[in-house]
């Protein structure tokens, strides 16, 4: 796979935004002070207002209602300019995926104030049952197909298993990024296009379903464990001991937050999860992918 700059530019936007003036916060008097009586929240996979609303009012409102504290939507379009209104002052709290975690807490400093578990996401690799591959060093020399770039389970995890396998993801396999749309990728191994298929373990079941195919037809060369949950960050900018009590405030009413989260119809990939302390050691698997594949000059 060729060096990719996937990062590298969202990242320049995001430093060139510190350049811009600040806003007049003081003006708004719930505003003053980093303990502020309003707090402004995104989330990084929901563009604009509308997606924000459709899927986390019930969310905004219950988490009003535990913090004891004004909740005000702040939409964004992507996790870069999520990113830029954290350095702006702009939002105080962002909901964000593992990979948009890294690279968050990486150019802003944001605080991890709780992880949203997923149970049962992982990754895999699979081959077809008769291409002859049965380990991950046989890969090597092959093309393997992923979803979309930067995505955690689609392209990270996958990834790493490669690397702890001894390859190099940047020479010595050619990976296809062919995005997480339908069966992409797993279509292409069906077909004979490429010789593997990474990606998340739920896409690879619906698939089997889809197919009327079992195990055996797509064997897995390596299932990972659990990856890491989705992580509530907090701007850098509130109090410390703020920010602990809406860290406590939220691990006491967990139970009433995934209700929440829950009751709208988007986002059932929550089913079963819990609220937990958020714990950055477990995202160091993401940092070390793309350091390996020449994406972690902004990484500490």
């Amino acid at each position: 796979m060729k060096r990719r700059n996937f990062l590298y530019y969202g990242l320049l936007f995001v430093g060139g935004c510190t350049l811009l003036p600040q806003p007049a916060r003081d003006r708004d008097p719930s505003r003053r002070g980093n303990r502020p009586e309003t707090l402004r929240f995104t989330v990084t996979d929901r563009n604009g207002m509308e997606e924000l609303q459709r899927d986390y009012e019930p969310f905004r409102q219950e988490l009003a209602r535990v913090l004891d504290k004004k909740i005000e939507f702040f939409p964004t379009e992507n996790y870069t300019a999520a990113a830029s209104a954290l350095q702006l002052d702009r939002v105080d709290l962002v909901l964000a995926g593992p990979s948009e975690y890294v690279v968050i807490q990486a150019t802003t400093n944001a605080v991890p104030l709780i992880s949203v578990t997923r149970p049962n996401w992982r990754s895999l690799i699979v081959v077809r049952e008769d291409s002859g591959i049965h380990s991950l060093t046989q890969l090597q020399g092959k093309t393997i197909a992923m979803g979309a770039i930067g995505g955690t389970s689609s392209h990270l995890a996958p990834t790493k298993f490669l690397i702890d396998a001894g390859l190099n993801p940047n020479t010595d396999v050619t990976i296809r990024m062919l995005g997480t749309q339908g069966f992409s990728g797993l279509e292409e191994l069906k077909t004979g296009q490429v010789d593997a298929w990474g990606g998340a373990s739920h896409r690879y079941e619906n698939f089997l379903e889809a197919e009327g195919a079992n195990r055996s037809a797509y064997p897995p060369l390596i299932t990972g464990r659990i990856l890491p949950g989705d992580v509530l960050v907090a701007n850098s900018k509130l109090a410390p001991d703020f920010i602990e009590q809406l860290r406590e405030r939220m691990l006491k009413n967990r139970d009433r937050l995934i209700e929440a989260i829950l009751a709208t119809p988007n986002n059932q990939k929550y089913r079963k999860s819990q609220i937990v302390r958020a714990n950055d050691v477990e995202y160091e698997l993401i940092r070390e992918v793309y350091k390996t594949i020449g994406q972690g000059d902004f990484m500490p």
